[in-house]
């Protein structure tokens, strides 16, 4: 029985046929961006393939060289966040301990003030602040005033951040204990207001 009653003929399927038309020039070019960027992170955070390798670090040697190996080295590393982020020393003195033109900031690298034997002046600095003329180096500067951080940071921050400074840069000098800056910050417990050099000259070292 004809199952196309009008017609005598079934009408015709078309065989399908592949086509042979070209992949857009965009699609090309998003895949090379895609390559190069992909290729440039890698590059700058894969840290060479390395398991043990993680941001901020971007090669096996960068990570070794910022783990602590010692006692000190404890100590000088928590004085380096100090002075980076906690205090945020580095907005003034740089990252190269040289200070600053604006604002006027004197340096860190090679202060006698630093550098000297016993911390007693510079820990006092810290604690309750700079203000006024202050030849470093040779060279005067006048401070608009360093801020006075006893309210800020403990005596191990304090401790940490001076251990740093004295033996970053070609700086070499002891280390700075708590138990030092402790025993400044109750001699000077009455102290108000920032210390002038002529204040600062006037105090034996080593108290």
């Amino acid at each position: 029985m004809n199952s196309y009653p009008n017609s005598s003929n079934p009408p015709q399927e078309l065989e399908p046929t592949a086509g042979s038309a070209r992949a857009p020039v965009w699609l090309f070019v998003l895949v090379a961006m895609l390559a190069f960027w992909g290729m440039g992170f890698l590059d700058n955070y894969g840290g060479g393939f390395s398991g043990s390798v993680y941001q901020p670090y971007k090669s096996r040697k960068e990570l070794q060289d910022d783990q602590p190996r010692s006692v000190g080295d404890v100590v000088f590393l928590r004085g380096k966040k100090v002075y980076y982020e906690t205090a945020k020393c580095v907005l003034c003195h740089q990252p190269n301990g040289m200070g600053s033109a604006s604002p006027e900031s004197p340096p860190l690298a090679g202060s006698e003030w630093v550098l000297a034997k016993e911390p007693g002046r510079v820990i006092r600095i810290v604690l309750h602040g700079l203000q006024g003329p202050v030849t470093v180096s040779g060279r005067q500067f006048n401070s608009t005033g360093m801020p006075p951080w006893k309210d800020t940071l403990t005596d191990e921050e304090i401790a940490d951040v001076l251990t740093y400074i004295r033996q970053e840069w070609g700086n070499n000098a002891s280390s700075v204990t708590p138990a030092q800056v402790k025993a400044i910050r109750g001699k000077t417990a009455s102290q108000s207001g920032q210390l002038f050099v002529d204040e600062l000259q006037k105090v034996n070292e080593n108290e």
